[in-house]
């Protein structure tokens, strides 16, 4: 399974946890956990990081309840199966992604 998989399987089952930067970024934007979590469901791969040194990761492109497009790391801590952490959720600045927020601009 990959880890997107895994991680996917993870959010569906609940075992979820969010880190304290996940909650700063996610009331910076106006953000709720529960949209992020929902909006998991529907999420596209952007980048996989399955060797990051904190334990692999992933970094999708959801919906927000509002529509908005968001972007959210998703990672397993390293040396655990679970759970899955919501390490960050943000909307995308324009200026660095382009038009459709699926890649980053050079």
């Amino acid at each position: 399974m990959t880890t997107f998989e895994t991680i996917q399987q993870l959010v569906k089952n609940q075992d979820i946890r969010i880190s304290d930067h996940g909650y700063d970024e996610l009331a910076n934007d106006g953000l709720t956990a529960r949209e992020v979590v929902s909006g998991a469901k529907d999420a596209v791969l952007l980048e996989d990081y399955p060797d990051y040194k904190k334990g692999p990761s992933i970094l999708v492109l959801q919906k927000a309840t509002n529509g908005e497009v968001i972007h959210v790391v998703w990672g397993i801590p390293q040396g655990h199966k679970k759970p899955v952490v919501l390490v960050t959720a943000y909307k995308p600045n324009p200026k660095r992604w382009n038009k459709a927020f699926t890649e980053r601009l050079k």
